[in-house]
């Protein structure tokens, strides 16, 4: 695998880590230059602590060191989403429900391309985000970051 993209390394990665019993949430890829990064952001209901990040890390970096997707020298990071955690995938949206969001589109809707407000929840393949009063239903495919705002 000649430089892997963030889909291949999320395929290589996630059975691994669900099989310790934790979810892969969401994983940033910086390669190039003089040193790369692969930072996996992993969750839990009960949370993830330092055990967890060095476990994960350690299972990880053994598959990593054996399929070798990745050219050239670059760092592994384990961490956890944080409170301002991405929303990546469906049922991120679901689980998030009723939280403060903030989303940036790749294209303007509604006369707008960055949008804050909470998050009523996914239908299919739209989420539905309450900006004051007004429900906006946004089609996933146009979400190019979604962030939980912290309370």
């Amino acid at each position: 695998m000649v430089n892997p993209g963030r889909t291949e390394l999320f395929a290589l990665l996630e059975p691994e880590v669900e099989a310790l019993g934790f979810e892969l949430a969401d994983l940033e890829v910086r390669l190039g230059g003089d040193r790369g990064l692969l930072r996996l952001f992993i969750d839990h209901p009960d949370g993830v602590g330092l055990d967890a990040c060095e476990k994960v890390s350690r299972q990880a970096s053994a598959i990593l060191d054996v399929e070798d997707p990745i050219p050239g020298d670059y760092s592994l990071e384990v961490s956890s989403p944080g409170l301002d955690r991405k929303l990546v995938k469906e049922e991120h949206f679901d689980r998030f429900a009723g939280s403060k969001v903030k989303l940036k589109l790749r294209r303007v809707i509604e006369g707008k391309r960055k949008y804050r407000g909470v998050l009523v929840g996914r239908e299919g393949d739209e989420i539905i985000i309450r900006v004051d009063a007004d429900d906006v239903r946004i089609p996933l495919i146009e979400v190019d970051v979604a962030r939980v705002i912290p309370e």
